[in-house]
């Protein structure tokens, strides 16, 4: 039995500039902290010859080139195992299309057991340029690097997305006060919406590809504002960096019609009154999760419960993916 466990993640600064219609012209740059909610995948051999794979769907067929689940069957062509006598399943803390990166968890978590199943050693970087590689080139998703970059390596950790492809990635510079401070102080609360990141990310990719102008600008501001927040937090400055957040929320507003909608911004202005100091939807936009950044904890999490949110209490992960069993 192999069981691979990769985390979700939620976003510091910077978001968006990681898709490639942008930082292959500009770069990008962006901050993520892994958290300890999780994608797992088992492995384990069975006495059958047949392919088991078992996720919201079951699929039982010959080897893997005649699965239907894209990502599975990409990963077995990668990684050139055909999928015999094999059973795997998936599982996840969080629901999918929720904004936490579980798709690219996912990803890697199936790449990192059936690496295992091998006996494969792989480098973070090399896990996550694998997964890349199946999500952005095989499968012509319009999405972007840091979910698989930083459920590879976990912490908190600052990414440099190059023209030519390469990532550059160093850990966060915080004392040990500010990073129990922040842990501490961000609150996740679940919207209710679930919905598909590449409906939204496919219109900033268009938009991008074609140098629609305030597309270009709109994502300028935003990987500085990534790296104010970089210089705020190594600084200590909590409160400013939550000013940014807020800031780059109403940026990222900007972006599409589908980024928000009422609810969202009813539940962003009460908790704003009601305790926390900056704060902006998780993920691409249009559902999944509220984060924000509050001293007045108490206060806040009491407005969000009257106004029907559930807060997921998380901390944050510095394993980034790894085996719990092989």
């Amino acid at each position: 039995m192999i069981i691979a466990r990769s985390p979700l993640r939620v976003t510091l600064g910077g978001g968006g500039t990681d898709l490639p219609s942008y930082y292959e012209k500009f770069g990008g740059f962006l901050i993520a902290a892994a958290i300890d909610k999780y994608v797992y995948i088992t492995v384990h051999e069975t006495f059958v010859s047949d392919l088991i794979v078992k996720y919201s769907e079951l699929e039982r067929v010959p080897d893997a080139t005649h699965l239907k689940h894209p990502i599975f069957r990409e990963a077995f062509a990668l990684t050139g195992i055909d999928g015999h006598s094999l059973e795997l399943t998936s599982m996840a803390d969080i629901p999918a299309g929720t904004g936490l990166g579980s798709s690219s968890s996912f990803t890697i978590a199936l790449l990192k057991a059936l690496h295992a199943h091998k006996k494969n050693l792989v480098h973070p970087a090399e896990l996550a340029a694998q997964a890349c590689d199946i999500e952005l080139n095989r499968l012509k998703e319009p999405i972007g690097k840091q979910d698989q970059y930083i459920a590879a390596y976990g912490g908190l950790t600052c990414f440099k997305f190059l023209p030519d492809g390469r990532v550059e990635a160093w850990p966060l510079k915080l004392s040990g006060e500010t990073r129990d401070n922040l842990e501490d102080n961000l609150l996740l609360f679940f919207t209710g919406y679930s919905r598909s990141a590449s409906t939204i990310l496919k219109e900033q990719d268009q938009k991008s590809k074609s140098s629609d102008a305030a597309m270009i600008e709109n994502l300028h501001f935003v990987k500085d504002l990534g790296l104010q927040s970089q210089r705020a937090l190594e600084a200590g400055d909590l409160r400013e960096f939550a000013r940014l957040m807020d800031v780059h929320w109403q940026r990222k507003k900007q972006r599409s019609g589908g980024m928000s909608n009422p609810k969202i911004n009813e539940w962003y202005d009460r908790a704003m009154a009601s305790g926390a100091l900056g704060g902006k939807l998780i993920g691409a936009g249009g559902g999944g999760f509220l984060m924000f950044y509050a001293e007045d904890k108490i206060k806040l999490r009491h407005a969000m419960q009257e106004a029907g949110l559930k807060e997921v209490r998380f901390r944050f992960d510095f394993e980034g993916t790894k085996l719990l069993i092989s």
